[in-house]
């Protein structure tokens, strides 16, 4: 009986081990960045996500539909409950695009401008972004 006991308990601890374990896999809902949420996928607190996720991934987009930051348009895709908006050309003033590193909210010109950089901490940002600027701003 001691034994049946102890081997319930052993494998009842083994069980919330690896409970433990696969909640430590799952995608955050919501991470921060110094004080500012970034919500959908992110696996990390530089805002890469379960779609991107390479060392240059570093930025989050505010989307205009909602004025909330998300790794990326998948990310808002999967998450939210309503169609995304791009940013109009006159709105490339407002303050859209967060560093993940240091947490800079750069404009939309000053993160086009960037040369691929965070102007605040030298980081470096992914320069394939600019293939998906059509799924965020108004382009051409």
């Amino acid at each position: 009986m001691k034994k049946q006991l102890i081997l319930l308990f052993f494998l009842g601890f083994l069980g919330t081990s690896i409970q433990a374990q696969q909640k430590v896999l799952e995608p955050l809902k919501v991470s921060q960045i110094r004080g500012i949420n970034v919500f959908g996928k992110p696996v990390d607190n530089q805002t890469r996500c379960v779609h991107w996720h390479s060392d240059l991934d570093i930025i989050a987009i505010k989307f205009k539909c909602c004025e909330k930051y998300y790794p990326c348009y998948s990310c808002h895709e999967e998450e939210a409950e309503h169609e995304p908006k791009v940013w109009p050309r006159e709105e490339f003033d407002q303050k859209a695009i967060l560093c993940g590193v240091c947490g800079t909210e750069l404009s939309i010109a000053d993160y086009m401008a960037s040369n691929n950089t965070c102007p605040k901490c030298q980081s470096a940002f992914n320069p394939g972004c600019s293939k998906h600027y059509h799924l965020y701003f108004e382009t051409k």
